[in-house]
């Protein structure tokens, strides 16, 4: 069994920046990745990474978010920088069992095994 758990999400201002770091209890082999959720709104993908360090984004924060992860320590981090309002949202952690094969299936929320709790970030504007 794994256990997730979230923590630094808070409240910035546009263009200010936060890391998220994402603690497993557990191993996890596979593809751990960063999703969000607004009110109202369907989960999204925001970026995953894989243990080898190959790493995938949604382009909406292509160049302004890095994900990355420590094996040993079994953390996964996603630095977000130059926030913008519309990144507002409870942002989760996800682990996966298997390795992905094919790059489109790191982006789909079905096929994740292991979910935090979530972690609030709000941009004001």
């Amino acid at each position: 069994q794994v256990q997730l758990v979230e923590s630094g999400g808070g409240l910035v201002q546009a263009g200010g920046a936060l890391r998220l770091s994402c603690a497993a209890s557990g191993r996890t082999s596979g593809a751990m990745a960063w999703f969000r959720q607004a009110p109202g709104k369907e989960r999204e993908f925001v970026a995953a990474i894989t243990r080898i360090t190959n790493t995938y984004y949604t382009d909406s924060v292509k160049g302004r978010f890095t994900i990355s992860r420590d094996n040993a320590k079994n953390t996964v981090d996603l630095q977000m920088n130059s926030l913008k309002p519309e990144d507002t949202a409870v942002y989760y952690c996800a682990a996966a069992r298997i390795i992905f094969p094919l790059t489109w299936q790191f982006m789909q929320v079905r096929l994740y095994d292991y979910w935090g709790q979530g972690t609030q970030v709000t941009v004001s504007s």
